[in-house]
C-alpha cells in the first residue's frame, strides 16, 4: 500500500513539473540583472561599475541569454553597444519584473518585525555625540534587538541605502514619500570651557576666538540672527566639521556655536557652559521611516525610546549650565 502511495505521489509530482516546463518557457534568470543594467546604460563597463562586477562578467551573461534566446540582443559598432528590437522588448520586460521584484522584496523585509537587526542612518555629531553613548542604555532594555548605526547626514534615500529609519536635522527639504516624526525643536547658543570664559576672554564674546564648520558654517549668523547679538570676534578658527569645532571647545580653543542636543552631555558634565543662554534655532530633529513607525515592531520600540529620550532632553533644556547671574 505504502508503495503504491509513493509511486502515486511521484507520479503526480511529475505532472505537475511537466506542467510548470509546458507554461513557463522562461530565459534562464541569473543574467537578467546583468542584461537589465547593459540595456539601461547602453554600456557593458557601465553596468559593470553599477553591478561591481568585470566587463566580461557582464558580456558573458548577455551571451548566455543570447544563446538560450536564439535572438541578438545587442549590436557591436565601434566598441559601443545597441539594443536591437529583441533587446528593447526584453528590456522593458526585464526592467519592469526587476523593478517589481525589488519593490516586493524591500516590503517583505521592512515589515519582517522578527529581524534581530534595525539599520538606522544618524546624523554624524548626533549619533557621535549624544545618540552613540545612551544605545548602551536601549541594548539593556532590548537585548533581542541590535542597532546597526550608519552616521550619515543630509538626505537620504531609505529604500536605495537599506536602512529601516534615519534621524535627521531639517536644514534641507525632507522628502514627500517618508513618515515624518518630529522629535525636538533644536536651541543653540555660544559655549566654551568655563575656566576659557572666566580668564580667557573676560566675560566677553567678542574677545573669543569663534570655532566654525565647514559643514554647518551658518551656524554662528543664524544664532546671532535669533539671539540679536551684534558684536564680531578677534578671530576666528575652522574646521571640517561640526564635531571637531565643538570638541575644539572642550579643550580650550575657542568658543563654538553648540546645539542641544549635541552639547547636552558636556554642559551636565561641566565640561562646556552656554554662558549666553540658547535660543530656538527653527530647526528641528526628526525620525525618517518609509511607513509609520507603528507598522514595525522594532521601528515602534526604538522610536518609542527615542521619544522618552526627546522628552527628557527637552525637560533638562530649561536647566543648562550656564554663566551664574
Amino acid at each position: 500500500m505504502k508503495s503504491t502511495r509513493h509511486a502515486e505521489n511521484r507520479k503526480l509530482l511529475g505532472h505537475v513539473v511537466s506542467d510548470l516546463h509546458r507554461k513557463r518557457h522562461l530565459p534562464p534568470l541569473a543574467p537578467l540583472p546583468a542584461f537589465e543594467a547593459a540595456a539601461r546604460h547602453q554600456s557593458f563597463s557601465r553596468a559593470a561599475e553599477e553591478l561591481h562586477l568585470t566587463h566580461g562578467a557582464i558580456s558573458r551573461a548577455v551571451a548566455q541569454l543570447e544563446r538560450r534566446l536564439g535572438v541578438q540582443l545587442f549590436v557591436r559598432r565601434h566598441r559601443r553597444v545597441y539594443l536591437t528590437l529583441a533587446g528593447e522588448r526584453l528590456q522593458r520586460v526585464a526592467g519592469e519584473m526587476l523593478d517589481r521584484l525589488d519593490e516586493a522584496a524591500e516590503a517583505l523585509r521592512r515589515h519582517e518585525g522578527s529581524s534581530p537587526i534595525l539599520t538606522i542612518s544618524c546624523e554624524p555629531s548626533l549619533g557621535m555625540r549624544w545618540l552613540m553613548p545612551r544605545l548602551g542604555t536601549f541594548r539593556t532594555l532590548n537585548p533581542d534587538l541590535n542597532i546597526d548605526l550608519r552616521l550619515a547626514g543630509g538626505p537620504i534615500d531609505l529604500l536605495a541605502d537599506g536602512c529601516d529609519a534615519a534621524i535627521r536635522h531639517t536644514n534641507f527639504v525632507l522628502p514627500e514619500d517618508d513618515v515624518v516624526t518630529r522629535l525636538w525643536a533644536e536651541f543653540a547658543g555660544p559655549v566654551c570651557a568655563p575656566d576659557c570664559w572666566e580668564t580667557v576672554i573676560g566675560r566677553d564674546l567678542s574677545r573669543a576666538r569663534w570655532l566654525h564648520s565647514r559643514t554647518r558654517p551658518e551656524a554662528w549668523r543664524e544664532w546671532q540672527r535669533e539671539s540679536g547679538y551684534r558684536g564680531s570676534p578677534t578671530s576666528e578658527q575652522f574646521f571640517d566639521h561640526f564635531f571637531f569645532a565643538l570638541q575644539a571647545a572642550v579643550d580650550r580653543l575657542g568658543t563654538a556655536i553648540g546645539p542641544l542636543p549635541l552639547v547636552n552631555d558636556d554642559l551636565q558634565a561641566g565640561r562646556l557652559i552656554a554662558p549666553l543662554g540658547m535660543v530656538a534655532t527653527g530647526y528641528d530633529y526628526v525620525l525618517l521611516t518609509k511607513d509609520s513607525p507603528d507598522t514595525d515592531p522594532r521601528i515602534a520600540r526604538f522610536s518609542n525610546w527615542l521619544m522618552q529620550q526627546a522628552k527628557d532632553l527637552s525637560t533638562g533644556a530649561g536647566r543648562l549650565p550656564s554663566d551664574p547671574p
